[in-house]
């Protein structure tokens, strides 16, 4: 797989652990930055990263009052981060305000629809939409790339209606991503391998523990180049 089309995921709390990780495995250029690590370590690991040549994808799913959003994206604009995450779910005026605070940087907004981890029986029975998911991914998307936003972050299973449904213009990046079922205690649900995302329409592919978890995390790299090669 071509550098550029893979994300892999820093998602531990360990500053060591997550630049030993990108040390390690020097051909990958983007890194996804969450919730976890950047709760531990805070902004200097874009620093870091940025002082290795990486983008960053900063996966924070912002969901908040527009004003809270908008001004979070700000900052993380002023962070030099490449790629940004916000919920769809949130709204229009929020999906706004979060395009506003971005626009003229080269920052690029990604609306996440639906998490990877809710089967559709928690869709219905906790969320409470009498949809099916794939019906309700595909509203949430128009919503936001009505309000501007660039492109979205969706299951590997809508992948491939979304970008029949919204051309080939839009930025597809999605994770879920497995080279077989998931393990046990593994809490994604919605998976496909990588192959079938790239066959879908994927234009990144987040991968985390598959690689990172691995015994030998570079024969795991290795193995997503190949699957990749293989579908051309």
């Amino acid at each position: 797989m071509q550098g550029s089309r893979l994300i892999v995921a820093l998602d531990t709390a360990s500053w060591d652990q997550a630049l030993e990780w990108v040390d390690r495995l020097p051909q990958v250029l983007w890194w996804k930055v969450g919730l976890e690590l950047f709760t531990a370590v805070g902004p200097q690991i874009f620093q870091a990263l940025k002082g290795r040549g990486k983008r960053i994808f900063l996966d924070l799913k912002l969901h908040d009052i527009p004003h809270t959003v908008g001004r979070a994206a700000q900052v993380a604009v002023g962070y030099g981060v490449d790629l940004l995450t916000v919920h769809a779910a949130g709204g229009s005026a929020m999906l706004r305000a979060a395009v506003a605070a971005t626009q003229g940087s080269s920052c690029r907004l990604l609306a996440v629809t639906l998490l990877t981890s809710l089967g559709p029986d928690q869709v219905r029975q906790e969320l409470g939409v009498e949809r099916d998911p794939g019906d309700y991914v595909l509203q949430l998307a128009r919503l936001a790339l009505d309000q501007g936003v660039s492109g979205l972050v969706c299951s590997p299973q809508e992948v491939g209606r979304l970008r029949q449904a919204l051309g080939p213009e839009v930025l597809l990046v999605t994770p879920g991503i497995r080279f077989g079922d998931p393990e046990a205690g593994d809490d994604q649900q919605r998976v496909c391998t990588p192959a079938e995302a790239l066959r879908a329409g994927a234009d990144y592919l987040v991968v985390g523990r598959p690689i990172t978890a691995a015994a030998d995390p570079v024969a795991a790299l290795c193995r997503l180049q190949a699957l990749e090669d293989a579908v051309g």
